[in-house]
């Protein structure tokens, strides 16, 4: 066990040194603009929240994906307007990739200049990871690549964890949240807690039904100032000890339930942007439907604990690829200058 320092933390004593200044929310981020998305019955068998759009014809499934395309465009131009740095990447036709709207999946972009590489579930999914979308990101938004940490192994032994979808960082306690579910890990988390220098914090949660949720950002999101966490669908005793955890933080801490977390409610991210008016300021990223579903007093402490609330409509992302908003931004930390 680590000896801590007087003022030091678990996280800066795994990390292996003194606490500094870190960014809880990234200024930029990446995005990948699908070209082939669909409903993926692969990827359905864990997760509960995609629903099929039932018999299609051709120009059916053709119409959901411009349909979903023309909801990324407007959640592309939703940030940009907001003052995020917003690199798109064309997703390639061949092969065809249902689910590359969600690249915070397979990859992550550290402010140390290191990159992790994840091992995903489903078959289908491993084609997303290609090295020259990293390439475009260390191009288009100063991204300077230190190190890779490739976690891809995994996929061998059955052994997955994926992205920001499996893990909820508090970059400033360094605390790693993960909930146990056939696409994360323990021994894959524990290692990249390592890896990376943070505090290990696994859980279990589940549905109504008792199904384990298939990504840990459908019920939890860490801010600056505030935190969500979907206390409903988590057991006791792990329910009370990450609520401890988290109001140590000094962290205004919102619990949701179940039926917000149905309406991704929980699946939010908070990004950092500069304003005329409010200098450093956040900005709160949302879909229309998960602040149509959350509950009147926590949309109001929400948005009294952040700067800005952005609603953004991505129905059929929602629907065909059971994620939100939040999954389809990969936050990319480019060096504090601070």
């Amino acid at each position: 066990m680590n000896s801590l320092t007087t003022g030091q933390s678990l996280g800066d004593a795994l990390s292996g040194g003194p606490k500094r200044s870190r960014q809880q929310c990234a200024d930029a981020v990446l995005m990948i603009r699908p070209a082939g998305f669909d409903y993926n019955p692969e990827t359905a068998e864990t997760n509960k929240m995609q629903r099929p759009a039932g018999v299609q014809s051709a120009s059916g499934a053709q119409d959901s994906r411009s349909l979903a395309r023309g909801e990324f465009d407007g959640l592309v131009r939703a940030l940009r307007s907001e003052g995020i740095s917003v690199c798109v990447v064309e997703d390639t036709a061949e092969p065809v990739k249902p689910d590359a709207v969600f690249p915070n999946n397979w990859v992550s972009f550290h402010e140390d200049g290191t990159v992790v590489l994840y091992p995903m579930q489903a078959e289908t999914r491993r084609c997303e990871r290609r090295r020259e979308v990293v390439d475009v990101v260390a191009d288009e938004l100063g991204f300077t690549v230190a190190r890779v940490l490739d976690l891809t192994h995994h996929e061998r032994e059955g052994r997955f964890l994926e992205g920001t979808g499996s893990l909820i960082l508090d970059h400033v306690e360094r605390v790693v949240y993960a909930s146990r579910s056939p696409r994360t890990h323990e021994a894959v988390v524990r290692e990249w807690a390592r890896e990376l220098g943070y505090e290990p914090f696994v859980f279990s949660a589940f549905d109504a039904a008792g199904v384990p949720l298939y990504h840990t950002n459908v019920l939890m999101c860490i801010g600056a100032r505030i935190a969500v966490v979907g206390t409903e669908a988590i057991a006791q005793p792990e329910r009370a000890a990450i609520l401890e955890r988290l109001r140590a933080s000094g962290r205004d801490v919102i619990e949701i339930g179940l039926e917000e977390i149905g309406r991704f409610a929980g699946n939010l991210l908070e990004l950092a942007t500069w304003d005329e008016a409010l200098g450093d300021s956040r900005v709160l990223v949302m879909s229309e439907a998960a602040r149509k579903g959350l509950y009147p007093e926590n949309f109001a402490r929400l948005a009294a604990g952040t700067d800005t609330v952005l609603a953004v409509p991505v129905p059929t992302i929602e629907r065909l690829g059971g994620g939100s908003v939040r999954c389809m931004i990969a936050e990319v930390f480019r060096p504090s200058l601070r």
